[in-house]
């Protein structure tokens, strides 16, 4: 599997809508559920509003783009997101 580095794309936020995430983030305590648009993803042009600001959660940081998961396009990556949190679901 290859992981080359990229940079976020814009109007992508498919991270912020595939994967389920159970830490709690800003204006979402008990995380979110996979395909559920977190809070903080603006739906109009699809960027964090909370963007490496002091309440950005550390799940997020942690989250680094590249190829193997963000695929060529914004389609791509919400259902290459969708698979691996399927297949990693217990």
């Amino acid at each position: 599997m290859t992981r080359n580095k990229m940079q976020c794309r814009p109007n992508c936020g498919a991270c912020c809508i595939a994967p389920s995430i159970t830490s709690t983030l800003p204006n979402m305590p008990k995380g979110k559920p996979a395909g559920v648009f977190c809070t903080n993803l603006s739906s109009s042009n699809f960027q964090c509003k909370i963007w490496e600001q002091g309440d950005y959660p550390k799940v997020c940081r942690d989250f680094k783009a590249c190829d193997d998961v963000c695929g060529d396009n914004r389609e791509e990556a919400l259902r290459l997101i969708t698979w691996f949190e399927r297949a990693t679901n217990p």
